[in-house]
């Protein structure tokens, strides 16, 4: 059984940071994208940051560009979200997310994924 469990979230005043981790179970990601996604109460959820399967390719949405990095450790089957200079409208809930095929590019799509996390709140404080 795959599962995508994120880790990492909380309280935070503006200007902090947080690492997100979602650690992934039942099979290898390290071929295949991977991304971060995030939904605020009442917004359709939006992608935050996608990888493609070689891990050069990063796309991130304008909102976050220079404040998040995505990564991954393919030893530990684990991507990561580091969130810095966190803003009052990040506050959401964030979700990994990982395709099942292998060699694919970076999607921002949700629907090019096919595993999904639980999620994790962030909140940012102002």
């Amino acid at each position: 059984q795959v599962q995508l469990v994120e880790s990492g979230g909380g309280l935070v005043q503006a200007g902090g940071s947080l690492r997100l981790s979602c650690a992934a179970s039942g099979r290898t990601f390290r071929s295949s994208a991977m991304g971060w996604f995030r939904q605020a109460p009442g917004k359709e959820r939006e992608v935050v940051a996608a990888m493609d399967w070689t891990s050069y390719n990063r796309d991130y949405a304008d909102s976050v560009k220079g404040r998040f990095t995505v990564s991954r450790d393919n030893a530990k089957n684990t991507l990561y979200l580091q969130m810095n200079s966190l803003k009052p409208e990040d506050t959401a809930v964030y979700y990994c997310a990982a395709q099942a095929s292998q060699w694919g590019r970076g999607a921002t799509s949700s629907n090019e994924y096919d595993y999904w996390g639980q999620g994790t709140q962030v909140t940012v404080s102002s």
